[in-house]
């Protein structure tokens, strides 16, 4: 197996994803992606990757990450990290491809057939213009599937709604607009009232019956989370997530011990050495590994591994295109310590099936991934041919 040919796919509707398909000499291809500053990781693909990855005789996923890991940098992660992520990704699909096996048996699964999901309440639109985390890239308010743009306005209905699709889990984030208004240095009466309002409407419209995770994407000063949390308390969310940021790892802790809901965290986290001060002393709950922004599935098993040492759960995060979402499933079926999927219906449902094809099945809730050999996707027809889709390739010249 040797790759001849590095390509990227950049489709128009949604800016931030940047589509890997590695080549190789038999015809073969296997498929990633990276989630944000998709022109950046593009470059660094084609300048750096491509080259490397054109000189190895046996590219395997193990091997491509030790030769891609930065030097300068490589506790962050930044471009080289999501862009090396999609490129492990990839290889572990031509990996499986080339043995007639899954990507979640060649991790040792499986341990499970399906996984519950939940729904992150997202709409189609939800960051796709720009690479910031702010209610100004949370796409537009109409439409089919808004349910960031209904959690904010009829929690109620879209409880009801989610509850009668089977799904019973979901993610509400009606906080983030008071941390814009004060740096997250406090929160107002005023703005934990109208926030705390979302949650009530949920739970009076659906009980105990959904587990409600209340996303706080790490904009708040400990003083304010804590406040936060404690108002949280009393309608016993399934987590609180990122309510500060996971590298303040002190603070995290502390709030851990002052508060009595659980804490998640980690989908910004990089690698096991991102993870092991979070786990370390029970500082949280459950650890939400992003695939690709920590390296790719041969540092998110490590991780996984890692935070089951500690008896602690992994929850995968989505959000950061199809690709990665499959191996997040394949994952999840081959650990032990892996309970929950992040789906985002709105996204399943719109743009991700105009990338690939083969994506998880998903029916009341659970999730049956793909038995096909790698991830079991293909490229939807029409995708690389797109006039609005950019495409790059860069292969091997024939001498």
């Amino acid at each position: 197996m040797r790759v001849v040919a590095l390509e990227t796919l950049r489709p128009r509707f949604q800016k931030n994803l940047c589509v890997v398909v590695l080549h190789t000499d038999e015809g073969v291809v296997g498929l990633g992606d990276a989630f944000l500053q998709s022109a950046a990781v593009e470059a660094y693909l084609h300048s750096h990757v491509a080259p490397l990855l054109f000189g190895l005789e046996e590219p395997t996923p193990e091997a491509v990450s030790l030769l891609l890991a930065p030097y300068v940098g490589f506790q962050g992660g930044g471009v080289e990290m999501r862009a090396n992520g999609a490129v492990d990704v990839a290889l572990w699909d031509l990996l499986g491809q080339y043995t007639g096996q899954t990507v979640g048996r060649l991790l040792g699964g499986p341990v499970r057939d399906t996984i519950d999901v939940y729904n992150t309440c997202a709409g189609p639109g939800y960051i796709q213009n720009t690479s910031r985390q702010a209610s100004s890239n949370w796409g537009h308010a109409h439409g089919d599937y808004e349910d960031l743009h209904a959690f904010l306005t009829k929690p109620r209905d879209l409880a009801k709604e989610l509850h009668a699709e089977g799904l019973r889990g979901m993610k509400v984030w009606p906080f983030d607009r008071a941390a814009e208004r004060t740096g997250g240095n406090r929160i107002t009466p005023a703005d934990l009232d109208s926030a705390l309002a979302v949650v009530r409407d949920i739970r009076d419209a659906v009980g105990m019956d959904m587990d409600l995770m209340v996303e706080l994407h790490g904009l708040w000063s400990r003083r304010a989370a804590v406040e936060i949390c404690r108002a949280l308390e009393p309608y016993r969310p399934f987590w609180v997530e990122d309510p500060i940021r996971p590298d303040a790892v002190e603070s995290i802790g502390a709030l851990s011990h002052e508060v009595g809901v659980p804490i998640a965290t980690g989908e910004t986290a990089v690698g096991r050495r991102g993870f092991l001060p979070l786990l370390q002393h029970g500082r949280i709950a459950y650890a939400t590994v992003d695939v690709q922004w920590t390296g790719g599935l041969t540092e998110a098993r490590k991780v996984a591994n890692l935070a089951d040492t500690f008896s602690i759960p992994v929850a995968p995060h989505d959000c950061t295109g199809p690709i990665t979402l499959a191996a997040c499933f394949h994952l999840a079926m081959a650990q032990p310590n892996a309970f929950i999927q992040e789906t985002v219906r709105a996204f399943l449902r719109t743009w991700y099936p105009r990338v690939v094809t083969g994506l998880p099945e998903i029916h009341n809730g659970i999730a049956t991934s793909s038995a096909d050999p790698g991830l079991g996707l293909r490229l939807a027809d029409g995708f690389r041919e797109d006039p609005d889709t950019a495409r790059r390739i860069t292969g091997i010249e024939k001498s």
